[in-house]
């Protein structure tokens, strides 16, 4: 495993993914929970096989593979069937974010998670690095990218942890409410920071 490990993180709409993509430009590995979240109910794991049984078969598309939209309308209308999907799930993604953090070969790694904190997966990591813009700016965002209707761009983050207590939570903060010069202009001043910092880890 990487000796240094970073948890990026933010609200949807706010720009991990670029964010993410800023780091693999300096070489760094970065572990993608939602990867992870994609692996794990792929067909033939015995995921899927329990989401269908829990909720019926018609979260599976034809080919038969999981309904991510259906499942998705499934859970934010209902916190209880949330929390079972979560208590299925988070153990089996982290089992799978271990295992590529593990094979990491950069001098830190990253673990990019819109959940790090909400889901326990921040013990993982030495550092918590937010990515943030304003709410309003995340749901003119994630609806354009998504084409999603704002109210379940509410939902969502209704979801996830309040801006104000994740921003709680970080030792770093990249401000996306600009460009993708001046976000890429703050992950390279970050990048070179981790770097110090895992050389003083090992």
């Amino acid at each position: 495993m990487a000796n240094y490990i970073v948890g990026l993180t933010g609200g949807i709409g706010s720009g991990k993914s670029a964010a993410a993509d800023g780091f693999r430009e300096h070489g760094i590995t970065v572990v993608d929970a939602d990867w992870a979240a994609r692996v794990v109910v792929q067909p033939g794991r015995p995921a899927l096989e329990q989401i269908a049984e829990h909720f019926g078969a018609d979260v599976l598309l034809e080919s038969g593979e999981l309904d991510r939209a259906r499942l998705r309308q499934l859970v934010f209308e209902s916190e209880t069937e949330r929390r079972w999907l979560e208590g299925l799930l988070h153990p089996l993604i982290r089992e799978e974010i271990v295992q590529a953090l593990q094979s990491a070969s950069s001098p830190y790694a990253i673990l990019e998670s819109p959940l790090l904190i909400e889901s326990g997966q921040d013990t993982l990591v030495e550092r918590v690095c937010v990515v943030d813009v304003p709410e309003e700016m995340q749901i003119a965002r994630a609806s354009s990218r998504d084409r999603n209707d704002p109210e379940q761009i509410r939902q969502i983050m209704d979801a996830q942890l309040p801006r104000m207590e994740r921003l709680k939570r970080a030792d770093d903060v990249l401000d996306n409410s600009g460009d993708l010069a001046s976000l890429r202009a703050q992950v390279h001043t970050l990048h070179e920071h981790y770097l110090q910092l895992a050389n003083k880890h090992d």
